[in-house]
């Protein structure tokens, strides 16, 4: 009977504790290589995310470049993009071949990577929903991608219209009704009513809409920090 039993699933938390313990002793190692693979997919299945584990995976496939997996680097860069605004695609994009790079999957998601860093969520939705074939397969990525949006909009506004809310994480009508709901719950947003028949959201205080709250104590956030966050395209 012990045959007929489905072997039960690894913990999602013990094979990132073994993933550790490969890296921690050979990052280098060739032969781990399929075990980060495999990693990748868990945490697209999982929802989790290893920028560490990714990176020492395509320093490997820099080693051993006939055994590249352009699907696995398609679904690391996918979940570097959901990272953002933090810097891990560029960190990602670095390891991977200029050849790999002009592939049409790889261009399409550093096109999308350039309009989000540049705040252009218009674009940027147009194009992802052209490459639903490639975004799609990792669960979660449209709501990361909206969190970076109310991420940045939060440190350039005090107050935002709703027009302006609704292209940036690309939802409107009843949907954003209950989605402002929510945030007005659970985030400290306040509804106003604005000129017109418009609304407004006032987003919470910091020390980046409200230049007056910036501390002047040596725990400020330097300046270099901010601009590696948000690079300047050149």
């Amino acid at each position: 009977m012990g045959r007929d039993r489905d072997v039960a699933p690894v913990p999602q938390q013990q094979v990132a504790q073994m993933v550790e313990q490969l890296l921690a002793v050979n990052p280098y190692n060739p032969e781990i290589l399929s075990e980060l693979e495999n990693y990748v997919n868990e945490q697209v299945s999982s929802q989790t995310y290893s920028l560490d584990a990714n990176l020492c995976l395509l320093r490997l496939y820099q080693f051993e470049p006939e055994r590249m997996s352009t699907q696995i680097v398609a679904r690391i860069l996918v979940k570097a993009l959901m990272a953002m605004p933090a810097p891990d695609f560029s960190l990602c994009l670095f390891l991977i071949p200029e050849r790999v790079q002009m592939e049409e999957q790889f261009k399409t998601l550093i096109v999308l990577s350039h309009y989000l860093e540049t705040g252009r969520f218009r674009q940027f939705w147009d194009e992802a929903a052209k490459s639903r074939h490639i975004v799609e397969v990792v669960p979660g990525f449209e709501q990361a991608i909206q969190a970076c949006a109310i991420h940045v909009l939060s440190l350039t506004y005090q107050k935002i219209p709703r027009s302006v809310l609704a292209e940036a994480i690309n939802i409107e009508g009843l949907t954003l009704d209950k989605f402002l709901e929510q945030h007005v719950a659970n985030s400290g947003w306040i509804l106003e009513k604005g000129q017109g028949r418009g609304q407004l959201i006032v987003l919470p205080r910091n020390e980046f809409n409200h230049p007056e709250l910036k501390k002047n104590s040596a725990d400020a956030i330097p300046l270099e920090h901010v601009t590696r966050i948000f690079p300047i395209l050149g």
